[in-house]
């Protein structure tokens, strides 16, 4: 999924120079780059399409242009480092002001499994963090597992996933990525000498389940190219991996696949999914040399999920059910025939999740764009809601490992609220605030208030907005604001609280969350009305939504900043060619924004998984729809407002020539004097820089050219 967890503590900020906004910052007069054109026919269906920037998707492919890929590249970034060299002091202090608020050494609340209590903890200056464990008490000895730290030393990205414990607590399997292109090495190690076992894997994804025999594990066996999870493989330990065993392998590429195991630890499951519908198939983990069984074959536009209770699977599924609906079947009758209704579909409330305990069930559910944690006791069918009491805010449950307990583990947050574990008694509903993340150097919430307004779409749909700011900070039309959006892949966007973002909040900016069509905030249909062939509402919307505050005096268009990544950078590509008079400066993350090439290219990694998203361009009446919101295809000869583009060059699911190209040609159709800007981390793919405080260097970046162009220094 082209998805990025959204940056919210990464607000960026672009150049309008318009004379009736002062600027204390003075760009240099250089000039950009410029990129050599190369025609290229990439129509179908009878229409002429020209794409002259393609040869710089020659850098994986290992083409003849790779070299002058990277060079284009370089001259980008040296551009934007020019471009900002007059705010270096201010990005460094901007840098150290933020990851002053973060607690250096710290820990994470201990998850209790199995017998042992689990955790991680960070130390003074160090980017990454030890992962360990005591047995029994926490006051027994700490073992560390892993010394990531350590690992990732001489590595310019790292990452340490996928950790899977043997059932005899004596095994540790993980996943190393050292590449950022989510291409991860599977690795064993034995916990009781310390050493890491022979046995590696390579291409895999993260997440490595174990039978209960302590010797057998399950991965997925990802398409070096395309990257595409292909294949189930078995493995057991001692053996050779290239003679791992197939259990599973996907002939549909329009489906993603994984492997996991029950909460209960009884079964081993395989699933596939694509858009519109899924599959699952179940094996007893006592018996990991067996075979598969399928649960349910999969049913055209239906989807389902299953976890194991007892004498039942319960099957989270949208089987007559928009907003889907919680089922039961018995363990030996999986069939859909043998469903029966727990919780029925409800058309305001959206069955999100579910977590499956003993005697408790806790169901995620999803009300006026915000999140309920449902209570079930399963022996008294008693239930009752977990309690928040803030306007707009984000909860999940996390860290509940254990089967047989009353306890429920979860975080809290929210655009005030820094994140919070608690553990509820779901019998006595008593809250226990585990932790609270710190904000170094003091902070108190009720110095900012929070918002939910409503705005009316264009079609008569009111579209939620979450806010943000100072407190006493007065708005109006010369107030600087940043809108924030995703709409796609039915991800909702929910208010969260970011520490980095006090530098935007305390130089007075308000921070906003449109929950635009395309996510699910709102139901089901919210997504189902944002893709395909209704994709431009999650446009209209976001347009819609800044013509709102605009006209309730938040802001003004002299002062309103977008920001979106991934897809939300196609969002951002959309409105910067529907409305470019709109905006003070655009900012695209890792933005798809050459949607009709690469849709047409199967071998780029994700696109076959997608084609229920967005539409098959071989189908003439999705490539013209696409081609008509596309925003590399819809590049004109007009004023364009300021920009900041970011990418990764071993991005894995927008890949860096999207947003190459889409820079080159707006250099050369773009009638205005304001700024554009392209910043590639050559070290780093989708989620950029891995340590816990490098990521921070970029953040400041983006700080700093807000700043500049809304006149701030300081």
């Amino acid at each position: 999924m082209r998805i990025i967890l959204p940056f919210l503590a990464v607000l960026i900020f672009s150049c309008n120079q318009n004379k009736e906004v002062k600027e204390a910052y003075q760009w240099p007069d250089v000039k950009p780059p410029v990129a050599e054109k190369k025609d290229h026919e990439t129509g179908m269906h009878g229409d002429k399409r020209n794409d002259e920037y393609y040869w710089m998707a020659d850098f994986f492919s290992k083409g003849p242009d790779s070299t002058k890929v990277v060079d284009y590249l370089i001259a980008e970034n040296a551009y934007t480092d020019t471009m900002m060299a007059g705010t270096k002091k201010f990005q460094e202090d901007l840098f150290a002001e933020m990851k002053g608020r973060i607690k250096e050494k710290d820990e994470s609340v201990p998850v209790y499994n199995d017998g042992y209590w689990y955790y991680t903890r960070s130390e003074e200056g160090k980017q990454y963090f030890k992962y360990c464990r005591k047995k029994g008490t926490l006051d027994a000895p700490e073992e560390i597992l892993l010394d990531v730290d350590k690992m990732a030393e001489g590595h310019s990205y790292y990452s340490a996933s996928g950790f899977s414990i043997s059932p005899d607590n004596k095994l540790l399997a993980f996943g190393v990525d050292t590449v950022s292109r989510r291409e991860y090495i599977a690795q064993i190690k034995n916990l009781e000498t310390g050493e890491m076992m022979p046995d590696q894997i390579h291409n895999t994804e993260p997440g490595y389940p174990w039978g209960n025999d302590n010797k057998t594990f399950f991965y997925t066996s990802k398409n070096p190219k395309t990257l595409l999870s292909e294949k189930i493989k078995r493995h057991t330990l001692g053996t050779d991996a290239r003679k791992d065993v197939v259990v599973y392998a996907e002939k549909d590429k329009s489906n993603y696949i994984g492997v996991g195991k029950t909460k209960s630890e009884k079964y081993i499951m395989i699933g596939s999914r694509a858009t519109m519908s899924s599959e699952y198939r179940i094996l007893d983990a006592d018996k990991p040399d067996g075979e598969f069984k399928v649960f349910q074959p999969r049913i055209k536009n239906v989807l389902y999920e299953i976890d194991h209770q007892d004498d039942k699977f319960l099957v989270l599924t949208n089987k007559d059910a928009l907003n889907f609906r919680l089922m039961e079947t018995p363990v030996e009758q999986t069939g859909v025939e043998n469903w029966k209704d727990v919780i029925p579909t409800r058309n305001d409330v959206l069955l999100e999740d579910i977590d499956v305990f003993k005697n408790f069930l806790v169901v995620q559910e999803r009300k006026n764009g915000l999140v309920q944690l449902r209570i079930r006791n399963i022996r008294t069918n008693a239930e009752h809601y977990v309690d928040f009491g803030e306007p707009a805010y984000d909860v999940y449950a996390s860290g509940n490992p254990e089967y047989d307990t009353k306890n429920l583990r979860y975080t809290y947050t929210s655009l005030t609220t820094p994140s919070s574990v608690y553990d509820y008694d779901m019998e006595t509903k008593k809250k226990d605030l585990k932790k609270r993340q710190e904000v170094v150097g003091g902070y108190n919430p009720d110095e900012y208030v929070t918002e939910r307004l409503y705005a009316t779409a264009r079609d008569g749909v009111k579209v939620p907005i979450s806010l943000v700011y100072k407190k006493g900070m007065p708005k109006s039309a010369d107030t600087p604001m940043l809108l924030y959006a995703y709409g796609s892949y039915g991800y909702s966007t929910d208010a969260s609280f970011s520490s980095g973002r006090l530098s935007l909040l305390n130089r007075g900016f308000i921070f906003a969350i449109a929950h635009i069509r395309g996510g699910q905030e709102m139901g089901r249909k919210w997504y189902e009305d944002g893709k395909m062939f209704k994709k431009k509402n999650t446009f209209n919307d976001f347009i819609d939504c800044a013509e709102f505050l605009i006209k309730e005096n938040y802001t003004s268009s002299k002062h309103l900043f977008a920001e979106g990544g991934s897809a939300g950078g196609l969002l951002m590509g959309a409105i910067t060619n529907l409305r470019p008079d709109l905006w003070r400066g655009i900012i695209a993350d890792v933005p798809f924004v050459d949607v009709v090439t690469t849709m047409l290219d199967e071998s780029i990694p994700l696109t076959t998984n997608e084609f229920d998203e967005w539409g098959n361009p071989t189908n003439k009446a999705s490539y013209d729809y696409m081609k008509s919101y596309s925003p590399y295809d819809n590049v004109e000869k007009k004023a364009y407002p300021n920009m900041l583009v970011t990418t990764g060059l071993h991005d894995s699911q927008v890949q860096y020539f999207e947003p190459a190209k889409w820079v080159a040609r707006l250099r050369t159709h773009k009638t205005d004097k304001n700024v554009l800007l392209l910043h590639t981390n050559m070290d780093a793919g989708h989620g950029g820089s891995s340590g816990r405080f490098d990521y921070l260097k970029e953040v400041a970046l983006r700080y700093a050219f807000m700043f500049a162009l809304e006149g701030k220094t300081k």
